[in-house]
This record gives structure tokens, C-alpha cells and sequence, in this order.
């Protein structure tokens, strides 16, 4: 994969590119000061989250947020401080499981949508119904497009932190984020323009592309 070392680690990029493109502070940006790695727990249930889209299967994605963090950890050096902590994580993540993915040649199945049953709580009768519905529906989209929405949707990355992470342009991101919505629409048979009525806001953004998704 273009980008990474060959342990999975992405390579550390210069300064002056990132200029503008990161938030330090924020939820997803970089301590400027101490040590980032301070900062990995803040990460964890949004790497937990991105980890089910991929494995599909709680165990696995526990394993794989464990070999992620101590990669991170371990590698912190090719960290650049003040950058987007989130984005680094995500990619050693990605990295990651198709680095093994690739190795072992096999895919955990999750029939249940375990994924995307975490996305909302279920506050009542209808709510469960509507989830149920949407956790059956996001699983049976392709792998780059399920992708493409947590990133874009859940995550709140942007279409081009979205594309640096996945090694594709930035277009195609929007591009299977699109069509996976429209999937998820005809799957869970809505007409134009109508919403499920879901409470959470990591589900809405899958469903609407309210997302930081600024080019």
C-alpha cells in the first residue's frame, strides 16, 4: 500500500504540507505539546468503531485496536506532532488489517451488522425496529464503500483526509460514499430526500453526508 512502511506504519510526512489541514485541540487533531501519545485513549472508541466496519466481528476489531495501539505506540516517532492524531491511528489501523488480511487470506463475517449496531442506542420499539433494519442493510454493502461511509459519515473525516488515508482520490471516496447511500436508501426502501428517524448523530451522518466532508 502506497504511503506505509512495511510494518503497517505509515510514513511520516514534512511539516509545511499539513499547514491548514489539521486541528489541533480538537476531537480528531494533535497535542501540540507533551507527549502525543497522552492522546491515543481519546482515540480509542472511534478506533473500535472503525475496526468493526472492517472486521465485522467484535473480537477481531478488540485485536485489532490492541496491535494498532501498540504500533502507535511503539512508533511514535513517525508521528508528526501537531498533526491529526486521529487520522494517523486510522491509517496504521487500515494498514493493519490488510496487511493481514492479505497474509492469512480471510474474512470474519458478521451476518448481524455488529458495526453498525453500535452506530445508535436504541431509546425505543421503533428505534430498534429502524436499526435493525439499517445494521442489515450496511452490511451487505461492498467493503471500499461500507469504508467510505464510516470515514466520511461516522468518523467526520473530510473527503480529502478520507482519501490520504485510503490511498485513492479523493472524488472516488465521494464516489463510493455516494453510492453507498444510495444502496443503504434502496436497501432499507426510502424514497428521495426522506431520512430514517434514527436519534444518533454518527448514524444520521452516515445516511446524509453531514459529515466534515470539505474538499
Amino acid at each position: 500500500m502506497a504511503g506505509g512502511r512495511g510494518d503497517g506504519t505509515p510514513a511520516r510526512r514534512a511539516g509545511p504540507s499539513h499547514a491548514g489541514q489539521d486541528h489541533p485541540g480538537s476531537a480528531a487533531g494533535g497535542s501540540v505539546h507533551g507527549d502525543p501519545r497522552d492522546e491515543i485513549p481519546e482515540h480509542l472508541a472511534a478506533m473500535r468503531a472503525f475496526a468493526m466496519s472492517l472486521t465485522r466481528d467484535p473480537s477481531s476489531a478488540d485485536d485489532l485496536v490492541q496491535d494498532t495501539v501498540v504500533k502507535a505506540w511503539t512508533n511514535i516517532g513517525s508521528y508528526t506532532a501537531g498533526t491529526n492524531m486521529r487520522a494517523w491511528l486510522f491509517t496504521i489501523l487500515r494498514n493493519h488489517f490488510y496487511t493481514q488480511r492479505r497474509r492469512l487470506r480471510r474474512e470474519t463475517a458478521d451476518s448481524e451488522g455488529a458495526f453498525a449496531a453500535r452506530l445508535a442506542e436504541k431509546p425505543a420499539h421503533d428505534g430498534r425496529l429502524a436499526l435493525r433494519d439499517f445494521a442489515v442493510a450496511f452490511a451487505q454493502l461492498p467493503d471500499e464503500q461500507r469504508e467510505a461511509l464510516v470515514l466520511v459519515g461516522a468518523s467526520g473525516f473530510s473527503y480529502d483526509e478520507a482519501a490520504r488515508m485510503t490511498c485513492v482520490p479523493a472524488g472516488t471516496v465521494k464516489s463510493r460514499a455516494n453510492r453507498a447511500r444510495r444502496k443503504l436508501a434502496e436497501l432499507l426502501g426510502l424514497e428521495a430526500h426522506e431520512e430514517m428517524e434514527m436519534t444518533d448523530r454518527a448514524t444520521r451522518a452516515v445516511m446524509s453526508g453531514q459529515g466534515r466532508q470539505g474538499l
